[in-house]
């Protein structure tokens, strides 16, 4: 098993309830592609040091998986992407 580190910041100028659906999306990749989440905290409306996209603060999130392979990261990395209401993230991978 592999592990890693996974921070994601969510646009702050969205509603709560999609800020939840965003990291619920986001929770549900990472755990249909076998993934286990073994740690997952909510780190709050943090100010950026320098604007993002147009925006000077984020949602910020914090996970901690074990995956077998790297499939789960590669989709949540694509899905990431894809997701407008994620501002920037950052996969780490703990075992190196």
């Amino acid at each position: 098993m592999k592990n890693y580190e996974i921070m994601f910041i969510v646009r702050p100028d969205v509603e709560e309830t999609v800020v939840k659906n965003t990291v619920k999306t986001l929770e549900k990749v990472l755990t249909d592609h076998k993934a286990k989440i073994t740690l997952s905290k909510e780190l709050g409306q943090k100010e950026f040091a320098y604007e993002i996209k147009k925006f000077k603060s984020g949602y910020y999130f914090l996970y901690n998986i074990e995956a077998k392979d790297d499939a789960a990261i590669k989709e949540f990395d694509r899905v990431s992407r894809i997701d407008e209401n994620v501002v920037r993230h950052l996969v780490i991978n703990l075992d190196k």
